[in-house]
């Protein structure tokens, strides 16, 4: 089955960086795709947020923890149903944090469950520049067993990937979490190299 990316861009797939589009294609039934790199900068500098933080953590969403130079892994596995989940790690020199999540394509479009239960939705909107991929947040939900009840749209997440100029084997993965007023609340940056292999 072809991966969310492809479903979601349909034609526009083919104008991404070919190496990118390797890394972002289908990953065949009983094979992973894993990743291993060093990120420049990853966590939020805002003390003030780190209740809140911690609170995401224990739900494998984000984490208060801030550092540079954080080593990471990611491990990405297909699901039947057409569906991509993600472990990422990332070892800070006290504690590993993990963020989790499943991303599904619905109604065309590309929908992320993230944490531990899947609890929180949002919409992401997928666009290509220079053969970058770029996603950017939309509406969020809070998923209470069949329930889905929209969320206030207090912050937005924009990802820039691309393959890296130093280093075109590698991947380039920059997150921003914004908010009005404060700015850049949560943020990871850096490369990583990745490969498709036996689960």
């Amino acid at each position: 089955m072809a991966s969310v990316y492809q479903r979601v861009l349909g034609e526009r797939f083919g104008e991404l960086d070919p190496r990118l589009q390797r890394y972002l294609g289908e990953i065949p039934a009983g094979s992973v795709g894993r990743g291993e790199g060093v990120y420049a900068e990853a966590g939020s500098g805002h003390r003030w947020l780190r209740p809140l933080l911690a609170w995401l953590a224990w739900r494998r969403i984000l984490f208060p923890e801030h550092g540079r130079d954080v080593p990471f892994t990611v491990v990405n596995t297909p699901g039947a149903d057409g569906s991509l989940s993600a472990e990422r790690r990332f070892a800070f020199p006290h504690r590993e944090r993990m963020m989790v999540d499943t991303m599904q394509v619905r109604a065309g479009r590309l929908v992320d469950r993230l944490g531990r239960r899947r609890g929180l939705e949002v919409d992401l909107d997928l666009s290509v520049h220079d053969g970058g991929l770029r996603m950017r947040s939309g509406a969020f939900r809070l998923r209470l067993g069949v329930l889905l009840l929209p969320l206030p749209r207090v912050a937005v997440m924009t990802l820039d990937e691309r393959t890296s100029p130093a280093d075109p084997e590698r991947q380039r993965v920059h997150v921003r979490i914004t908010a009005p007023l404060l700015g850049e609340v949560f943020v990871y940056r850096g490369d990583f190299a990745y490969a498709v292999g036996p689960e």
